[in-house]
Protein backbone atom coordinates (compact mmCIF):
# COMPACT_ATOMS: atom_id res chain seq x y z
CA UNK A 1 0.00 0.00 0.00
CA UNK A 2 1.41 3.38 -0.94
CA UNK A 3 1.97 6.06 1.67
CA UNK A 4 -0.56 8.31 -0.08
CA UNK A 5 -3.24 5.61 0.04
CA UNK A 6 -2.48 4.81 3.70
CA UNK A 7 -2.79 8.51 4.61
CA UNK A 8 -6.07 8.77 2.68
CA UNK A 9 -7.48 5.73 4.50
CA UNK A 10 -6.39 7.12 7.89
CA UNK A 11 -7.89 10.52 7.07
CA UNK A 12 -11.19 8.90 6.05
CA UNK A 13 -11.28 6.71 9.17
CA UNK A 14 -10.45 9.73 11.33
CA UNK A 15 -13.39 11.63 9.86
CA UNK A 16 -15.60 8.63 10.67
CA UNK A 17 -14.29 8.52 14.27
CA UNK A 18 -14.89 12.27 14.60
CA UNK A 19 -18.48 11.84 13.38
CA UNK A 20 -19.02 8.95 15.82
CA UNK A 21 -17.57 11.10 18.61
CA UNK A 22 -20.03 13.86 17.77
CA UNK A 23 -23.06 11.55 17.60
CA UNK A 24 -22.40 8.92 20.30
CA UNK A 25 -23.14 11.30 23.22
CA UNK A 26 -26.73 11.56 21.97
CA UNK A 27 -27.16 8.04 23.38
CA UNK A 28 -26.73 9.57 26.84
CA UNK A 29 -29.57 11.98 26.11
CA UNK A 30 -27.32 15.04 26.30
CA UNK A 31 -27.40 14.69 30.09
CA UNK A 32 -23.96 15.75 31.40
CA UNK A 33 -24.09 13.50 34.49
CA UNK A 34 -24.71 10.39 32.37
CA UNK A 35 -22.14 11.48 29.78
CA UNK A 36 -19.47 11.92 32.45
CA UNK A 37 -20.26 8.42 33.71
CA UNK A 38 -20.31 6.61 30.33
CA UNK A 39 -17.66 8.70 28.53
CA UNK A 40 -19.06 8.22 25.01
CA UNK A 41 -16.58 10.52 23.24
CA UNK A 42 -13.61 8.57 24.59
CA UNK A 43 -14.35 5.36 22.67
CA UNK A 44 -13.94 6.68 19.09
CA UNK A 45 -10.87 8.69 20.08
CA UNK A 46 -9.16 5.65 21.60
CA UNK A 47 -10.06 3.55 18.54
CA UNK A 48 -8.77 6.27 16.22
CA UNK A 49 -5.41 6.31 18.01
CA UNK A 50 -5.19 2.51 17.85
CA UNK A 51 -6.20 2.12 14.22
CA UNK A 52 -4.91 5.29 12.55
CA UNK A 53 -1.95 6.22 14.76
CA UNK A 54 -1.09 8.78 17.39
CA UNK A 55 -1.19 11.85 15.11
CA UNK A 56 -4.75 11.14 14.03
CA UNK A 57 -5.84 10.15 17.55
CA UNK A 58 -4.41 13.39 18.93
CA UNK A 59 -6.16 15.50 16.29
CA UNK A 60 -9.55 13.78 16.54
CA UNK A 61 -9.30 13.85 20.33
CA UNK A 62 -8.64 17.58 20.40
CA UNK A 63 -11.26 18.55 17.83
CA UNK A 64 -14.19 16.36 18.95
CA UNK A 65 -15.21 18.02 22.26
CA UNK A 66 -14.63 21.53 20.91
CA UNK A 67 -16.64 20.93 17.74
CA UNK A 68 -19.38 19.16 19.69
CA UNK A 69 -19.58 22.10 22.09
CA UNK A 70 -19.85 24.58 19.23
CA UNK A 71 -22.43 22.52 17.31
CA UNK A 72 -24.62 21.19 20.12
CA UNK A 73 -23.75 23.24 23.22
CA UNK A 74 -22.56 20.15 25.12
CA UNK A 75 -20.14 19.89 26.76
CA UNK A 76 -20.07 23.51 27.85
CA UNK A 77 -17.11 25.14 26.12
CA UNK A 78 -15.42 26.67 29.19
CA UNK A 79 -13.93 24.94 31.06
CA UNK A 80 -15.48 21.56 30.15
CA UNK A 81 -14.87 21.16 26.40
CA UNK A 82 -11.48 22.87 26.54
CA UNK A 83 -10.23 20.59 29.33
CA UNK A 84 -11.73 17.58 27.52
CA UNK A 85 -9.93 18.59 24.32
CA UNK A 86 -6.58 18.24 26.06
CA UNK A 87 -7.70 15.05 27.83
CA UNK A 88 -8.96 13.32 24.66
CA UNK A 89 -5.97 14.50 22.62
CA UNK A 90 -3.78 12.83 25.23
CA UNK A 91 -5.84 9.62 25.03
CA UNK A 92 -5.54 9.45 21.25
CA UNK A 93 -1.85 10.33 21.19
CA UNK A 94 -0.72 8.07 24.04
CA UNK A 95 -2.66 4.97 22.98
CA UNK A 96 -1.63 5.41 19.35
CA UNK A 97 2.02 5.99 20.17
CA UNK A 98 2.40 3.17 22.70
CA UNK A 99 0.49 0.64 20.61
CA UNK A 100 2.37 1.75 17.50
CA UNK A 101 5.78 1.10 19.05
CA UNK A 102 4.72 -2.17 20.68
CA UNK A 103 6.73 -5.12 19.47
CA UNK A 104 3.56 -7.22 19.37
CA UNK A 105 0.15 -5.95 18.39
CA UNK A 106 -1.94 -8.12 20.70
CA UNK A 107 -4.49 -7.86 23.50
CA UNK A 108 -1.77 -7.42 26.14
CA UNK A 109 -0.14 -4.48 24.36
CA UNK A 110 -3.61 -3.10 23.66
CA UNK A 111 -4.49 -3.12 27.38
CA UNK A 112 -1.11 -1.67 28.36
CA UNK A 113 -1.50 1.16 25.87
CA UNK A 114 -5.12 1.80 26.85
CA UNK A 115 -4.48 1.91 30.59
CA UNK A 116 -1.48 4.22 30.13
CA UNK A 117 -3.60 6.49 27.92
CA UNK A 118 -6.41 6.55 30.50
CA UNK A 119 -4.06 7.51 33.31
CA UNK A 120 -2.22 10.14 31.24
CA UNK A 121 -5.47 11.61 29.90
CA UNK A 122 -6.99 11.97 33.34
CA UNK A 123 -3.84 13.64 34.67
CA UNK A 124 -3.85 16.08 31.74
CA UNK A 125 -7.55 16.75 32.35
CA UNK A 126 -6.80 17.54 36.00
CA UNK A 127 -4.00 19.95 35.09
CA UNK A 128 -6.18 21.62 32.45
CA UNK A 129 -9.00 22.05 34.98
CA UNK A 130 -6.59 23.58 37.53
CA UNK A 131 -5.30 26.07 34.94
CA UNK A 132 -8.68 26.92 33.41
CA UNK A 133 -10.46 27.34 36.74
CA UNK A 134 -7.46 29.24 38.15
CA UNK A 135 -7.83 31.82 35.37
CA UNK A 136 -11.26 32.70 36.76
CA UNK A 137 -10.02 32.64 40.34
CA UNK A 138 -11.69 29.32 41.17
CA UNK A 139 -10.01 26.26 42.61
CA UNK A 140 -10.03 22.66 41.51
CA UNK A 141 -9.85 20.49 44.59
CA UNK A 142 -8.34 17.04 45.02
CA UNK A 143 -11.80 15.61 45.76
CA UNK A 144 -13.18 17.16 42.54
CA UNK A 145 -10.32 15.52 40.62
CA UNK A 146 -10.88 12.08 42.20
CA UNK A 147 -14.62 12.37 41.68
CA UNK A 148 -14.40 13.53 38.04
CA UNK A 149 -11.43 11.46 36.93
CA UNK A 150 -12.20 8.22 38.69
CA UNK A 151 -15.30 7.72 40.83
CA UNK A 152 -17.91 9.12 38.44
CA UNK A 153 -16.13 7.58 35.45
CA UNK A 154 -16.02 3.95 36.65
CA UNK A 155 -18.91 2.78 34.40
CA UNK A 156 -17.27 4.39 31.35
CA UNK A 157 -13.87 2.95 32.21
CA UNK A 158 -15.38 -0.54 32.47
CA UNK A 159 -17.20 -0.09 29.15
CA UNK A 160 -13.94 1.01 27.48
CA UNK A 161 -11.95 -1.89 28.94
CA UNK A 162 -14.50 -4.35 27.55
CA UNK A 163 -15.70 -2.71 24.32
CA UNK A 164 -12.45 -1.49 22.76
CA UNK A 165 -10.62 -4.85 22.95
CA UNK A 166 -13.80 -6.58 21.71
CA UNK A 167 -13.93 -4.26 18.70
CA UNK A 168 -10.23 -4.80 17.98
CA UNK A 169 -10.64 -8.60 18.21
CA UNK A 170 -13.63 -8.39 15.83
CA UNK A 171 -11.58 -6.27 13.40
CA UNK A 172 -8.74 -8.80 13.64
CA UNK A 173 -11.10 -11.72 12.92
CA UNK A 174 -12.53 -9.80 9.97
CA UNK A 175 -8.93 -9.22 8.79
CA UNK A 176 -9.41 -5.44 8.76
CA UNK A 177 -6.96 -4.54 11.54
CA UNK A 178 -4.58 -7.36 12.33
CA UNK A 179 -2.82 -8.29 15.52
CA UNK A 180 0.79 -8.87 14.51
CA UNK A 181 4.20 -9.73 15.79
CA UNK A 182 7.06 -7.77 14.28
CA UNK A 183 9.52 -10.11 12.65
CA UNK A 184 13.02 -10.03 14.03
CA UNK A 185 15.53 -9.25 11.33
CA UNK A 186 17.99 -12.08 11.12
CA UNK A 187 21.41 -11.29 9.79
CA UNK A 188 22.93 -13.97 7.70
CA UNK A 189 26.64 -14.44 7.21
CA UNK A 190 27.30 -14.62 3.49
Amino acid sequence: MTKYRKNLINLTLSAMFLAIGLLLPFLTGQIPQIGSMLLPMHIPVLLCGLICGWQYGLTVGFITPLLRSLLFGMPVLYPGAIAMAFELATYGAVIGFLYGISKWKCIISLYRSMIAAMVAGRLVWGVAEIILLGIKGNTFTWSAFISGALLNAIPGIIIQLILIPAIMVALDKAKLVRFTKKANKVKTAD
